[in-house]
């Protein structure tokens, strides 16, 4: 079992900043810019984002955040496990924490836009396996072939 200890982030650690940092710089050079749809930090400070950040000691070991669209839909953003903590399960539980939250916020559907070429199967994977279905695009999002949608009904 993970001794992983999960909590809020108002994104001012320096651990939870380079993790964040790392992630945009990776996913803005593997994905077209028009289907790029990762945060920057300044994006991911908006009240409707809450951030989880997963952390076993004083190392970081993921992130997470949870977008509220409306009364019923929240998004998962910026999903990220460091690479120390790559195939430890940090993802999966940093992703069932922001499951949790969605469901204590009371929302009814969970949905994430994710990208299709191989660098994001081990996501998509990790989505399945709690129950992500494809889906169509939701919110502000359209179509493209580098987008893969999923949902979940809570």
């Amino acid at each position: 079992m993970l001794d992983l200890d999960i909590r809020p982030s108002d994104i001012s650690e320096p651990k939870v900043i380079a993790l964040l940092t790392a992630h945009h710089e990776n996913m803005r050079a593997i994905s077209p810019p028009e289907a790029c749809h990762v945060l920057d930090l300044e994006g991911l400070r908006q009240p409707d984002l809450h951030i989880l950040a997963a952390w076993r000691q004083s190392e970081l070991a993921a992130i997470g955040g949870l977008r509220v669209h409306d009364a019923e839909l929240g998004e998962l953003k910026s999903m990220r496990a460091s690479e120390a903590a790559r195939r430890s399960g940090a993802g999966r539980a940093i992703l069932a924490a922001l499951m949790a939250l969605a469901e204590d916020k009371g929302l009814t559907r969970l949905a994430l836009e994710t990208g299709t070429t191989e660098h994001f199967m081990p996501a998509r994977k990790l989505y399945e396996s709690v129950g992500f279905k494809p889906c169509g695009p939701f919110a502000d999002y359209v179509s493209h072939s580098h987008s893969a949608f999923m949902d979940l009904h809570l």
